[in-house]
């Protein structure tokens, strides 16, 4: 539905909806999971032959400005972080909603 139609109270509602889908705040992260293969320099070690030992996780935050940093992440947490991760997108796309709500309301005059 074209958001110019809905009535204000019909936004409100489908604010407060993405509102109510909003991951726990505690459980997100900003960055990205890297999968690496390294092969241990080893004579005769079965990683000279195919990718490399692994896999190893490594989670790369950009900062503007700087040169990206880079933290290992154990094995078993991989999971978790992969899943903050996704919950950090899935904040970022409901707030970008949340906010052209406002600012339609905003641009009719409306009470926020």
């Amino acid at each position: 539905m074209n958001m110019q139609r809905e009535s204000a109270a019909a936004l409100r509602k489908r604010r407060n909806t993405l509102v109510r889908r909003l991951p726990p705040l505690r459980s997100i992260l900003r960055g990205s999971l890297i999968e690496r293969y390294k092969p241990c320099g080893k004579p005769g070690c079965k990683c000279a032959e195919g990718p490399g030992h692994g896999p190893k996780y490594y989670l790369s935050i950009s900062y503007p400005g700087q040169r990206p940093k880079m933290d290992y992440v154990p094995q078993e947490a991989a999971g978790q972080a992969a899943e903050f991760l996704a919950n950090y997108q899935r904040t970022r796309e409901l707030l970008e909603q949340i906010c052209e709500i406002n600012r339609e309301l905003l641009h009719r005059r409306e009470m926020l």
